[in-house]
């Protein structure tokens, strides 16, 4: 069968060859399985059987028809899919084929225009929205999962006219939404109740806040931050000041703890990441903030068709001589700062006039600060290039004693024991590890784990909609490299990948650009003459691994234990990392309902061979480890015979009574089996 590209823009799907999509022009990608976390959003008529009965059934069929071709409509403005037409149902996908960071938020704001629609269409309706992990890229089907059945039972519990969202998903759009629980709904075919909010409102783009993250360091960056406004007072000039970094580093908070003490006028545009009319989006904020139109009557008629108050036609040199205009205009008396937030996500028009209003802004204090992530120069290379008065900053993540304060001042990561004992110390270790200095990462792990206890440390859902986002944007070939890379562990080396990955010549340039996305970072290897990388955070690392079908995870492990093998005398360990990697593969299996059992064989055996290792080297707590694993792949058989003596012999350096028993076990097989090794074994114990 020809394999299939998805265009990331129109979801259209061409034949393989294309690097850009023939329907649009965007850029494609493979069809492939994987794992995602998705909003599925079921709509459904309510009534329709009585429709057909008080209506001419050419009427109802128009009438539906007019249904649908909404619904798809709104379903398409906000970034989703529709997957099909369920009899008078619609049933539409968010985060297919390409995850965005707030498909929850575009799902649920769909469900609300839908619901807002009904009353014009007349007729009513039951919408259900649910998060959660499915299975995409089947021929049979958009997605399959759980998480589809649960948004099907969530539309048939509401009543018409309203929307119900799960738990998932009100989990991903706090502080967006208005919602009331309606308590745990007791769904068709599932076993437990499933906890229900009702959809009331949506709040506007302005009050969708965070609570603040403690301020911790940067006085380097507060620093220069105010340096540059000094110049811009002095000079009554125009400055362009961009704060760059990844999602989470704390690019609007040094804004905010910058701007809280500044004697200056603020205002504030963002850019969205979808939506009609988005390209001048936070050029209209900032002149609402501003409230005030250019004196000049040719920039107010410019500015005012932008506001919707005059109906005539500009250009955008107009408008960007319009804003020019109006920022020189109301910044006579005081400085004016000008933040533009999420620039990555502008459009090339409204970057432009960011750049020409910075360069041709003159007698007048202007700071135009914009916050973007490093996307914006894999973008737009040039910004801010020659103009000798924008500069660049970028926000590197805390190191680990300012990772430590932050915990302590987000209130500690133990709700009732002593912060200075083992538990909090080691869960404190573990946060900072999988952050990795990322002050977003840090309290989302530090919310979920104060919520769940503190043996609890598990991928907050917001940051796996952010992770998953980052990943989709990659390339085929990229996004192949890190998946290969998360199989082996945090730190992987490029001799591993070459082995791994089929008859790839752009490998060093693919693993360039993983480092310049700043998802991997060079690491030393162990390897002469080999390249090894680190991933950039544990949690990208996971996020990677766990959108893997397990199909092509246990295929991965396999050929990684393999390759572990012709590295031997270079790698440390490497019968305990076969052991486990062999063993990852089996449980892979398993889950999916059948293991191999030629695999089966050679994972034990491998954890044999480790655990004997450890028990020659008098490593006894890594021998037990080990060979208990490798009695679970086997079973007690007596094939395990000689595996449960070794235990026995391992246990017999921690106690005793252990021994007795694993050997009166083996013992027993033995004699069944009339193994004489058995039973001498056994009279030892004895």
């Amino acid at each position: 069968m020809t394999n299939m590209q998805v265009c990331a823009s129109c979801g259209k799907e061409s034949e393989e060859g294309f690097a850009f999509c023939p329907h649009c022009g965007g850029r494609l990608i493979a069809e492939r399985i994987q794992r995602k976390i998705v909003t599925v959003l079921f709509c459904d008529v309510v009534g329709s059987t009585a429709l057909g009965e008080s209506v001419d059934a050419e009427a109802a069929r128009s009438l539906l028809a007019h249904f649908f071709a909404r619904m798809k409509g709104i379903v398409d403005a906000h970034g989703g899919v529709v997957d099909k037409f369920i009899g008078d149902a619609v049933m539409a996908v968010f985060g297919v084929p390409v995850a965005h960071e707030d498909d929850a938020l575009r799902a649920v704001r769909a469900a609300a225009e839908m619901r807002a629609a009904l009353p014009e269409l007349k007729l009513l309706a039951r919408i259900g929205v649910n998060t959660g992990e499915v299975v995409t890229g089947t021929a049979e089907r958009l997605v399959t999962g759980d998480a589809v059945n649960v948004a099907s039972r969530l539309e048939q519990a509401a009543a018409p006219g309203t929307v119900l969202l799960g738990a998932g998903t009100v989990q991903l759009v706090q502080g967006a939404v208005d919602v009331s629980p309606v308590g745990s709904l007791e769904l068709k075919g599932k076993s437990e109740l499933v906890p229900a909010w009702e959809l009331l409102s949506l709040r506007s783009v302005a009050a969708e806040h965070r609570p603040p993250t403690p301020m911790i360091g940067r006085k380097a960056e507060l620093e220069q931050l105010g340096a540059v406004v000094g110049q811009a007072s002095r000079e009554r000039s125009c400055h362009l000041l961009t704060i760059l970094g990844g999602a989470g580093v704390g690019k609007s908070r040094l804004a905010s703890e910058f701007l809280a003490g500044l004697e200056a006028r603020v205002v504030r545009g963002r850019c969205l990441s979808y939506g009609k009319g988005i390209t001048y989006w936070p050029l209209v904020e900032v002149v609402k903030q501003l409230d005030a139109l250019p004196k000049n009557e040719a920039a107010a008629a410019a500015i005012g068709s932008l506001l919707g108050k005059i109906e005539s036609g500009t250009s955008e040199k107009e408008i960007t001589w319009a804003f020019c205009e109006l920022l020189e205009q109301e910044a006579q008396d005081a400085p004016l700062v000008c933040v533009l937030d999420d620039l990555h996500w502008g459009e090339d028009t409204f970057l432009n006039l960011v750049e020409e209003v910075a360069a041709f802004a003159r007698d007048a204090p202007i700071l135009l600060l914009c916050m973007a992530r490093p996307d914006l120069l894999e973008h737009r290379s040039t910004w801010g290039e020659g103009n000798p008065n924008a500069t660049a900053m970028l926000i590197e993540p805390l190191d680990q004693e300012e990772s430590v304060r932050l915990l302590e001042e987000l209130g500690g990561v133990t709700a009732d024991a002593d912060e200075a004992d083992a538990t909090g110390h080691e869960l404190r270790e573990r946060i900072c590890a999988a952050a990795d200095g990322n002050p977003l990462f840090i309290e989302e792990l530090h919310a979920l784990v104060r919520a769940l206890g503190v043996d609890e440390l598990a991928m907050p859902p917001t940051i796996q909609a952010l992770l998953a986002a980052r990943l989709d944007q990659l390339g085929p070939t990229e996004r192949r490299v890190l998946e290969i890379g998360a199989v082996a562990g945090r730190v992987f080396h490029q001799s591993a990948v070459r082995q791994l990955i089929h008859e790839e010549p752009h490998l060093p340039s693919s693993l360039d650009a993983l480092v310049r996305k700043e998802l991997i970072q060079p690491h030393e290897a162990q390897i002469p003459g080999d390249n090894a990388f680190r991933f950039r955070h544990q949690l990208i690392r996971d996020a990677t691994y766990d959108a893997l079908p397990k199909t092509v995870r246990a295929e991965l492990h396999e050929r990684f234990a393999d390759w572990l093998e012709t590295s031997r005398p270079h790698m440390i360990e490497v019968d305990e990392l076969r052991s486990y990697h062999l063993e990852q593969a089996v449980r892979c299996q398993t889950e999916l309902g059948y293991a191999d059992p030629a695999l089966i064989e050679r994972a034990a055996d491998q954890l044999a061979v480790a655990g004997r290792r450890a028990l020659w080297r008098s490593d006894w707590r890594a021998a037990i480890n080990l060979l208990e694993r490798a009695l679970t792949l086997t079973g007690p058989t007596e094939l395990s015979v000689p595996l449960e003596l070794d235990l026995a012999k391992a246990y017999a350096l921690q106690q005793r009574e252990k021994t007795v028993v694993i050997a009166e076990a083996a013992a027993e097989r033995a004699t069944a089996s009339a193994e004489v090794t058995g039973e001498v074994a056994g009279s030892r114990a004895d």
